[in-house]
Order: C-alpha cells, then structure tokens, then sequence
C-alpha cells in the first residue's frame, strides 16, 4: 500500500515538472485541445473544424520565439489601451460629468484587468 502511493506520488510530480516545463507553443496546443473538446461536447462542429485548422496551422508555423514577442506586443497595446483609458478618466473628470467618470472608471478596471491575466501568462 506505501509503496503504490509513493509511485502515485512520484508519478504527479512528474507531470507537474513535465507541465511546467512546457513551452510556449506546447502550452498553444494544450489551449486548443482543450477548446476542441468543449466544442465537441457542445457538438459545435464549424468550432471544432475552425479549432483543428488552428491547431494545424500552430503544428506547421509555431515558433516560441514569435510567440513570446507577439505576447509582449499585446501587452504594450494593453499597457497604451490603459494610458488612454486614464486620459478618457481625467476628462471625464475635468467636465463634472458623474455617468462619464463612471463609465470611464469601469472601462480603465476592465482594461487593467486584461493587462493582468496577459501578464500572468508565462508567454
């Protein structure tokens, strides 16, 4: 009984370092493996047809390279997108306009919000 736990355990941490080791494109494929099943469990097929397209595609043209700059290109447009949602906020302000400032608040929580998950992705 000891011994099948410690092989379970040891067979865990394994897949934890194998999935931790992952790389960028590794982790792209996992992301649309995953898409294809919960379209096929939703019977989704033009999804599941578009998804296997994309994974071709990623199989034929992955780079990690690319992939990590083009993450950091997304997450300087991000970084742009808050600067101006904080101008937008300090007119807003400037003109006494109560809807306004709370909208423009809103937008400046949603796009510090989209900057976050981009930044806690490892690509």
């Amino acid at each position: 009984m000891m011994k099948n736990r410690i092989v379970l355990a040891l067979a865990l941490l394994s897949l934890s370092a194998v999935a931790q080791a992952a790389t960028p494109c590794q982790e792209k494929e996992h992301d649309i493996q995953r898409e294809i099943s919960y379209a096929e469990k939703h019977n989704n097929q033009s999804r599941i047809e578009g998804l296997k397209k994309a994974l071709h595609e990623m199989h034929t043209n992955c780079s990690d390279t690319q992939l990590r700059a083009a993450h950091q290109k997304k997450i300087a447009k991000q970084k742009e997108e808050i600067a101006e949602r904080r101008r937008d906020l300090v007119e807003a302000k400037q003109k006494g306009d109560m809807e306004k400032i709370s909208k423009r608040e809103h937008k400046l929580k949603e796009a510090q919000l989209e900057l976050k998950e981009l930044e806690a992705r490892d690509y």
